[in-house]
């Protein structure tokens, strides 16, 4: 476990809208590289069900929008199930390479909360099931827990099915 850091921006907008919060550091160790084997160690080194930590999916539309998708760490987006949720024929997740650049995070420490813009995002329903749930803090090394009702209701977002049976 890590020991307490400087605030995130994460953390600073929750701050601002009141929103409460517990940050949770990790020892980002070997692999962190943002893949659904990583999610599960994060979720391994906290301590928690994996199923109540969510990864952060950016993908483009064929309308050329950007939209983001956030799925239970062990699972994976059904693009299709994904482009329906947000009215395109269809999307694809963004390359590596242009993640830092449409979403101000690098892979492994990208937040739904806090990037440049404000993109539509979309949660799987899951979301739903838990009292608190995790997402990065916005940076590796550190996830957010927090209450999903206050994540869904800040972000502005859908929730609906969007992974893979």
């Amino acid at each position: 476990m890590k020991e307490k850091e400087s605030k995130t921006n994460v953390m600073r907008i929750l701050d601002q809208k009141k929103i409460p919060y517990t940050a949770r550091y990790y020892d980002t160790g070997e692999g962190a590289d943002g893949t659904r084997e990583y999610g599960a160690h994060v979720s391994a080194a906290l301590g928690q069900d994996p199923a109540r930590g969510f990864k952060t999916l950016v993908a483009r539309g064929s309308s050329k929008g950007i939209y983001v998708f956030e799925v239970p760490v062990a699972e994976s987006l059904d693009l299709k199930k994904a482009a329906r949720a947000v009215g395109e024929k269809s999307i694809g997740l963004i390359p590596v390479a242009q993640i830092q650049g449409v979403t101000g995070y690098i892979r492994g420490g990208c937040s739904p909360i806090g990037m440049k813009k404000h993109y539509p995002t979309v949660f799987h329903t899951t979301v739903e099931d838990y009292d608190t749930v995790y997402v990065s803090g916005g940076k590796i090394g550190v996830q957010i827990e927090l209450a999903p009702q206050a994540l869904v209701a800040l972000l502005d977002a859908a929730v609906t099915d969007i992974i893979c049976e």
